[in-house]
């Protein structure tokens, strides 16, 4: 992957800097396993801190120091750069600096002392119980029904085509749905699901997550005869010759889409009064919070999500005030 361009025409005076940068996308890449678009946000951070230390009269990656990454962070801050982007671009400028002071293109960990910023918390909206059961059952007709975008050259469908194809795509969304829910796993997982990560007999599904680690997560009987209806009955009419793998199919036979996911879950909401504005985040919040109240433990909740940390989940799953409020009765010789 190639660095973005820092600014100006004195971006390549330092070769040390394009050395480190490409050791640490090939550390990145090979060693940590990140994602493409992480690597490339990862490389844009870099180029702006870069062209920060030209603008500061230090174009050498030798002359790096505290301030150079203190003034870039200042300035991002200046320019309106939100937390959450402040907190990334802080934790990317300390893990470069470590790698380049391990790897010798640094004399010292310049970053080591860099103060971190703190994102805030930022709870996603989630579904009560009754609005996830209302979201889950569905219209009485096919007015959540949110056709598959158009392309150019798309054909007009015979009315009976048409017809049987709207049906498969309502039973894939009553499955995409229902799994997203039921399991808690990210849109991207979901999408990313082929037929051999399905263990119908113990209800399994086979996840790869975050950094290309795989979990097992189970699925309840709703959930399981969605499945059913939409391989049974959906899929063999949406399936074309490249949709050998994937589970989930969009209207042109490929790999369903997350954004298609997104106006699913949208347009459903609408059709069954539920909330504006929850996410297919927001549902996998939504698993999670209702698996709290109803007595999980944070830690296997931890493995449902694929969380690498426990303090990322103890974050994710906000406790409820029916659960606080639950707790209390129970608990506290004064309730």
């Amino acid at each position: 992957m190639g660095l973005p361009e820092a600014a100006g025409p004195d971006h390549a005076q330092d070769p040390a800097w394009d050395r480190a940068v490409a050791a640490f996308t090939d550390h990145l890449v090979a060693e940590l396993n990140r994602s493409p678009r992480t690597v490339r946000a990862y490389q844009a951070d870099l180029a702006s801190l870069r062209a920060q230390a030209i603008r500061t009269g230090r174009p050498e990656l030798a002359a790096l120091d505290l301030s150079v990454l203190r003034g870039w962070l200042a300035g991002q801050r200046a320019d309106g750069a939100a937390p959450a982007t402040l907190a990334r671009r802080a934790s990317v400028a300390r893990a470069f600096c470590a790698f380049a002071a391990r790897r010798g293109h640094l004399p010292q960990d310049v970053g080591a002392r860099l103060a971190g910023v703190r994102a805030p918390r930022r709870i996603p909206r989630v579904l009560t119980a009754e609005q996830a059961r209302a979201l889950l059952a569905g219209p009485p007709s096919d007015a959540g029904q949110v056709a598959d975008p158009v392309r150019p050259g798309d054909r007009a469908e015979p009315g009976d085509v048409a017809r049987r194809r709207a049906g498969a795509a309502r039973l894939r969304d009553d499955a995409a749905l229902e799994l997203l829910y039921a399991t808690g796993v990210r849109v991207s997982e979901l999408c990313g699901l082929d037929l051999d990560d399905i263990d119908h007999e113990r209800r399994l599904l086979r996840v790869t997550g975050k950094g290309d680690r795989q979990r097992a997560v189970p699925y309840g009987l709703p959930a399981a005869r969605a499945l059913a209806a939409w391989l049974r009955s959906g899929r063999p009419e949406l399936a074309t010759a490249a949709s050998a793998r994937a589970l989930l199919l969009g209207a042109r036979g490929g790999r369903l889409d997350p954004r298609t996911v997104r106006r699913i879950l949208t347009g459903r909401l609408a059709a069954t009064g539920g909330p504006d504005g929850v996410s297919p985040h927001g549902l996998r919040h939504s698993a999670a919070t209702h698996l709290l109240d109803g007595g999980a433990d944070l830690r296997s909740v931890q493995e449902l999500l694929g969380h690498a940390s426990l303090a990322t989940t103890q974050i994710y799953t906000h406790v409820s005030p029916e659960r606080l409020r639950a707790a209390f009765q129970q608990a506290h010789p004064r309730a």
